[in-house]
């Protein structure tokens, strides 16, 4: 049985997760840095970075710290750092964003605000 009252010691390099195969309709709310292999239809808040891997596919909105988008992104997105878009994503929304990064390839649909 878990001692609750014990301090946790942490690595630093805490994180969620979200498989190659896993579906989930909902929304997430996260505190660490995550990362979707899957797909997800929903709204992801995290306090820390978001990783859309090149097989993910997200209809909803994001917003975060930082965000890497590589696989299919359907919605809105606030990045209150850098929004990198790669070379293999398909984003259709509006990005709001204090820096963006977009690699030659990148499909991207929709418009771009730059937060000051």
């Amino acid at each position: 049985m878990k001692n609750w009252n014990k301090e946790t010691v942490s690595s630093g390099v805490a994180h969620n997760a979200l498989a190659i195969g896993t579906c989930v309709t909902g929304n997430i709310q996260a505190e660490e840095d995550f990362r979707i292999d899957g797909k997800l239809e929903g709204d992801i808040e995290c306090t820390g970075k978001v990783v859309v891997g090149p097989q993910a596919e997200v209809i909803g909105n994001i917003q975060c710290q930082n965000t890497d988008l590589m696989g299919t992104v359907v919605g809105n997105i606030t990045i209150y750092e850098t929004a990198s878009l790669k070379s293999s994503v398909r984003f259709s929304g509006e990005i709001v964003a204090k820096y963006i990064d977009i690699e030659a390839g990148a499909i991207f649909n929709g418009t771009c605000k730059m937060l000051n």
